[in-house]
């Protein structure tokens, strides 16, 4: 099973920046599929973004497109979630996720190992 760790959360204005990593140990990295999800106070956790860390494709949702970018380092057992024009409705944990096997998901159902989450505040 792989370890995940994420950091780079934060408080930040409407508008600002921040870039979440995930740092991954443990078994073998290349394979996998990666992704990033989160979940507000009240609500289901939602799919963010993905990346095949083979081919480096990547999808995100429809609500972040364009704003945030996933991205990964394979050297470093570590991916990246970019996220730019944040807005307060970004507010969340955000969670990093590895799926073993097979092709990207926004189900968070089919993903293995998750990490503890980060929290991101974006103030208006």
């Amino acid at each position: 099973q792989v370890q995940l760790v994420e950091s780079g959360g934060g408080l930040v204005q409407a508008g600002g920046s921040l870039r979440l990593s995930c740092a991954a140990s443990g078994r073998t990295f290349s394979s996998y599929t990666m992704g990033w999800f989160r979940q507000a106070p009240g609500k289901e956790r939602e799919f963010v973004a993905a990346i095949m860390l083979s081919t480096g494709n990547t999808i995100a949702a429809n609500s972040v497109s364009g704003r945030f970018t996933i991205s990964r380092d394979n050297a470093k057992n570590t991916v990246y979630l970019q996220m730019n024009s944040l807005k307060p409705e970004d507010t969340a944990v955000y969670y990093c996720a590895a799926k073993t096997s097979g092709y990207y998901s926004v189900s968070p159902i089919s993903y293995d190992s998750w990490g503890r989450g980060t929290q991101v505040t974006v103030s208006s």
